[in-house]
């Protein structure tokens, strides 16, 4: 890598972070779409990047509190997350190597539905889902997750619309963001892609977003949280939009 390159990805990684805290959204999806949009690194490795950077924050921050972890769900949902991340890191690697607009036509419209399920509240359900509609779900994270490590929206509105207090929802997709991560990471490894690019990109970019947290809770914009919503939603338009229509001028 050129020698600006990491600091590019130094400063995205830095403003993604401090969004990320102040919003409560956005950190995978901000360093994706630019670094991708910007060219700065392959796809492959910033997704990489991404699952690496979700995992040791969710290692972080689980500990004392699985007691608050919404347990069967969390078994039918792994069950399917971990054949459908494999699907999404087999069809990356294709995508990649042979349609490469594809790959940022794909990566635009995902952070647009993202963006869409930020206005989209959604209803709470007078009872617990089935099984199969975690197991969907489940499987539909862990293949977005495989494919751009961003395995966050599906089980994220899913869970939403739960009877379940806020902070087992929240434990609870720690949880799973961390089996989808590790997962992940573990298939990279073994396929013998976990390069040195991916791991000094790693490398750099942790202690930055940890100092950008730590500067997201102490000085927050004055802001209302409506307001908050509002602004990710237009990042993650402009961001989505402009990958695909770069993607299909190409």
């Amino acid at each position: 890598m050129l020698l600006e390159v990491p600091w590019l990805f130094l400063l995205i990684a830095a403003f993604a972070g401090y969004f990320h805290t102040v919003t409560g959204f956005g950190l995978g999806m901000i360093v994706m779409g630019f670094a991708v949009g910007l060219g700065i690194a392959p796809v492959t490795s910033v997704a990489a990047v991404i699952s690496l950077m979700t995992l040791i924050n969710c290692v972080v921050a689980l500990p004392g509190r699985l007691h608050h972890v919404y347990w069967p769900s969390v078994r039918v949902a792994a069950l399917a997350i971990v054949p459908s991340i494999m699907v999404g890191v087999l069809l990356l690697n294709y995508l990649s190597s042979s349609a490469s607009v594809i790959v940022r036509v794909l990566l635009g419209l995902v952070i647009i539905y993202a963006a869409a399920e930020l206005l989209l509240k959604p209803s709470l359900q007078a009872k617990m889902a089935g099984k199969a509609s975690f197991a969907v779900f489940g499987g539909l994270s862990g293949f977005l997750g495989g494919l751009f490590g961003i395995a966050g929206p599906p089980l994220i509105y899913h869970y939403y619309r739960q009877p379940l207090e806020p902070i087992r929802i929240r434990n609870t997709l720690i949880l799973l963001f961390a089996v989808t991560s590790g997962v992940r990471t573990l298939f990279v490894v073994s396929q013998g892609q976990m390069n040195a690019e991916i791991l000094l990109l790693t490398a750099w970019a942790f202690p930055v977003v940890a100092i950008a947290t730590w500067l997201g809770r102490n000085w927050s914009p004055p802001l209302s949280a409506n307001t908050m919503r509002r602004m990710v939603f237009v990042l993650l338009i402009v961001i989505g939009g402009s990958l695909v229509i770069s993607g299909l001028l190409r």
